[in-house]
């Protein structure tokens, strides 16, 4: 009896080390069950997020090509009735005998044009005169007018277009550049020469 005595107490750990391992795996399977459906969730989030932002993408394209179209319906639209007003005087430019005419029309055309373009924010940029501003004036050539100012613009060869702060076309200008009266280097020749060994 003594060797089933002593069989018996380690049989009893045994069972209790059983219900034990049965609990620990079945929480195990709970957590694992737990993550699994967490996972699950986090995953259909991720993917209908990644649908959102994909539809976003089509319809910010979408939209921007849309916007763009009506921006460029309005310009033309815009633009037209000078149009119509160079037709005008194509198609009577025949029939007017003074030239005076023909100038005092075209001119009311281009102060129609630049009026449209001013609706749109379009100004020129102011050039002749004023001092030469390398960010809106890009200098053609320069020239020398002694009574002029240094830098100052003489002639405006091609005029320049803003459309707020943003320079649409510089305005190509001739810019003043004063004769800079150098020192007479002759006095100092015959020194340089001799440190020269001459």
């Amino acid at each position: 009896m003594s060797k089933e005595n002593s069989k018996e107490p380690n049989k009893q750990p045994e069972n209790k080390q059983q219900p034990e391992s049965e609990e620990k795996k079945e929480n195990l399977q709970e957590q694992f069950e737990k993550l699994q459906a967490e996972k699950d969730d986090v995953f259909s989030r991720l993917q209908r997020v990644s649908a959102e932002f994909a539809n976003y993408q089509k319809r910010s394209v979408k939209q921007i090509s849309e916007s763009i179209a009506y921006e460029k319906e309005h310009i033309l639209k815009t633009l037209l009735p000078v149009l119509d007003n160079f037709d005008h005087t194509l198609v009577h430019m025949e029939s007017i005998k003074d030239a005076a005419d023909i100038v005092k029309g075209v001119k009311m055309v281009y102060d129609q044009f630049l009026v449209t373009l001013k609706t749109l924010g379009v100004e020129p940029i102011s050039a002749a005169g004023e001092k030469f501003d390398p960010m809106c004036h890009q200098a053609l050539t320069q020239r020398t007018e002694p009574d002029k100012e240094d830098q100052i613009i003489l002639e405006v060869f091609r005029k320049g277009y803003k459309m707020g702060d943003r320079i649409l076309r510089p305005a190509i200008v001739i810019v003043n550049k004063n004769q800079i009266a150098e020192p007479k280097e002759e006095e100092t020749m015959p020194d340089s020469g001799s440190e020269n060994g001459d």
